[in-house]
């Protein structure tokens, strides 16, 4: 007779292959994925894969529970600690400036909010409960493939070939991105970021290295990751990629084989191509130094040039320090550094070129954490590192194990002068997941399920359950498609096609902020628009639903500085339909102040619109603490020149106030002595009153 196999064992089965393939998915898609239809093109993509990915394994795992009748959690080293930093997580949730930011993620960041953590957490104990050492191996394997992938479409854009480009706009060059984003000079390729592809590729070279010592040809390949590495022109890659493999040469019992076979051939690539940190190497060298004259784009300074990335980065942690001072238990709430840091910005960032630029994370993974969700997180993220890094130097074995230390090293090296992105905290979360797998360091826990006389009964509305959810995730990705759409419309000048696509973004996803803050403005240009074309009923009804955008925004998120400056904006335009507006833009102004006090733009808007409202000594004051917050603001001499000029005439344009008028002619002249000669305006207005 033939023996029919047991169908629920076939089930259990099933379920086991979905749960192995997803997290090989994880591993092989979520580096590779982005799309260019959406808001960011690269971290909101990957978090939402993420997120699918998840679901689908906790699905899977639900019902091969239910099939076995009980549930299988297996226990591991890191358990407290874990529980320790999801508890600090929650509780900084709770107490959080914003909790909407702070459940979600920072909106174009997403990872980092309570849900990407809970998502790590869980595949990790997905991965801990259901993989096999096999599994494991292959996992790795996976990763060394899409790190394959990730390389081969990142290295020609150095040379001005950029496959994303073919896909964007179908011309195989640099054309899609901007002069502030050039891969020539930083690639990036599927990371969307210089160091984020840097700090992946450092987690992939050990590892490929380790496959390497059995498999001698894989050894290209860690060349090959080397190689971007070095085009990514990342200091924090390379520093981590260099402590995490000295780490790993400490514990290695190959020694000889790495220095001949791996660390030699490397060396000769970098004197070759140079390095990262070759600059700073040579400012200690006792020999004059004249680099050759390169092209230097314009844009964000941690990622491209200006004031040196790293005075930047010990401003932006001071301001981190001072934060976490003012919020010492539990921080001002998980993802809310955007929100938190603008309060404490020490004065000096308005003395750099990244004055003007929001700042929505400390560029250190560590004073993030300790800004944003206090002592208690920071120590808890600590103590699960620390914890992992005594178990796995006590217990180490075999080089797998050394080459996951280095990885795992290498991210608490970049991290220091970066923070975590998608892939990276996957890498974070899970590495010690795969250490405790291959180490056999993990106990089986069963916790028995009531008995089910016909599980799939129960299945069914898990899986429905589950599908619910990947609806809900493809939604909001819908929905953020159609705000990309309005907000690319909106900064083209075309509001009247863009406020179909936010609308649209908005009833998709009502509770979204930053829609509703977009949509707000959309609706104000349009009513004003409306009102000058004489059509005062349809202005009439856009200028309601802008104002009731805007004050819902404000209402539900009042410590945003972002929200905050839309409305002043807002009401500022309205109040050239109706002067009643500018009393409000001008309360939006003080509101934003408290917020941000030493945000030189901030004040300078308030002594503008203070001058509006006819309050000029009022106007005054704000100008000149905008001056003294950024004593290179030719805009704010500018304006407090001019009302310095108009305190001290008549309405006859005749000077009534002689100090007063030298005070206009001495501020305006500032600018022209020492901020710009060459200004028209300034010399124009001087011309002007030396007639007077």
């Amino acid at each position: 007779m033939i023996r029919l196999k047991n169908p629920t064992m076939n089930l259990i089965s099933i379920c086991n292959r979905i749960i192995e393939y997803s997290f090989y998915a994880i591993f092989l898609f979520v580096p590779l994925a982005f799309a260019g239809d959406t808001s960011e093109l690269f971290e909101f993509n990957k978090m939402w894969l993420t997120f699918a990915l998840a679901i689908v394994i906790a699905a899977a795992w639900g019902a091969k529970a239910i099939l076995q009748k009980e549930l299988r959690i297996r226990k591991t080293p890191l358990d407290i600690p874990i529980a320790l930093f999801l508890l600090s997580q929650v509780i900084s949730t709770i107490f959080s400036l914003d909790m909407h930011i702070s459940l979600w993620g920072y909106y174009s960041r997403f990872n980092g909010g309570l849900l990407s953590i809970l998502a790590y957490i869980f595949l990790y104990y997905a991965l801990v409960s259901n993989a096999t050492y096999g599994m494991v191996k292959k996992t790795l394997l996976v990763s060394l493939v899409s790190g394959l992938v990730v390389t081969l479409w990142g290295l020609p854009s150095h040379f001005g070939y950029d496959p994303t480009c073919l896909l964007f706009r179908g011309s195989l060059d640099v054309s899609c991105w901007t002069e502030s984003f050039q891969p020539k000079i930083r690639i990036f390729s599927t990371l969307g970021q210089p160091n984020w592809l840097a700090a992946y590729l450092t987690i992939l070279i050990p590892i490929a290295i380790a496959f390497a010592l059995q498999k001698t040809q894989i050894l290209l390949l860690a060349a090959l990751f080397y190689l971007a590495i070095l085009y990514t022109g990342s200091r924090s890659g390379f520093l981590g990629l260099l402590v995490g493999s000295f780490v790993f040469f400490l514990l290695s019992k190959e020694k000889l084989t790495l220095l001949k076979f791996v660390i030699f051939p490397l060396l000769v690539l970098s004197l070759l191509i140079g390095t990262p940190v070759d600059s700073q190497i040579k400012q200690f060298m006792p020999i004059t130094y004249n680099p050759q004259p390169t092209t230097s784009p314009k844009g964000p300074v941690l990622e491209t040039g200006g004031t040196e990335s790293g005075t930047i980065r010990l401003i932006v942690w001071k301001g981190a320090i001072d934060t976490w001072l003012h919020n010492p238990l539990f921080g001002s709430g998980v993802e809310t550094f955007a929100y938190a840091y603008y309060k404490y910005r020490p004065f000096e960032h308005n003395l750099t070129s990244e004055w003007d630029y929001l700042y929505n994370k400390a560029h250190n993974e560590y004073l993030n954490y300790l800004a944003t969700t206090g002592i208690f997180g920071l120590g808890s993220y600590l103590l699960m590192i620390g914890t992992f890094l005594f178990i796995t130097l006590r217990n180490r074995k075999s080089q797998i194990i050394f080459s996951l230390l280095a990885a795992y090293i290498s991210i608490l090296v970049s991290n220091f002068l970066g923070f975590s992105v998608v892939i990276i905290n996957l890498y974070f979360f899970l590495i010690p997941a795969f250490v405790f797998v291959l180490e056999g360091m993990t106990k089986e826990k069963n916790y028995p399920l009531p008995a089910i006389r016909y599980p799939l009964l129960v299945i069914l509305p898990l899986m429905l359950t589950a599908l619910y959810l990947l609806l809900t995730l493809y939604r909001f990705w819908e929905a953020d498609k159609s705000y990309a759409r309005g907000y690319n419309l909106n900064r083209a000048g075309q509001y009247q096609y863009g406020y179909f696509d936010l609308a649209d973004a908005v009833e998709k996803r009502p509770s979204e902020p930053v829609f509703l803050d977009e949509l707000s403005y959309n609706a104000g240009v349009l009513a004003l628009a409306l009102d000058t074309q004489k059509e005062a009923t349809y202005a009439a009804m856009l200028t309601k639903e802008t104002l009731a955008l805007s004050n819902k925004v404000v209402a539900d998120h009042p410590n945003s500085i972002t929200f905050w400056k839309t409305r002043i904006r807002l009401l500022n335009l309205l109040s050239n339909q109706d002067q009643k507006y500018l009393s409000l833009a001008l309360d939006a102004a003080k509101k934003a102040k408290t917020l941000a006090p030493t945000d030189a733009k901030v004040s300078y808007t308030l002594g503008i619109l203070y001058g509006q409202n006819r309050e000029k000594q009022k106007a005054i004051k704000a100008l000149q603490q905008s001056v003294n917050l950024k004593p290179d603001y030719k805009d704010a001499y500018y304006a407090l020149a001019l009302f310095y000029h108009d305190l001290a005439t008549d309405k006859n344009s005749r000077v009534i106030d002689n100090d007063l008028q030298k005070k206009a002619i001495d501020t305006m002249q500032y600018i022209l002595d020492n901020i710009a000669s060459d200004d028209a305006q300034a010399k124009k207005a001087l011309e002007t009153w030396e007639k007077n």
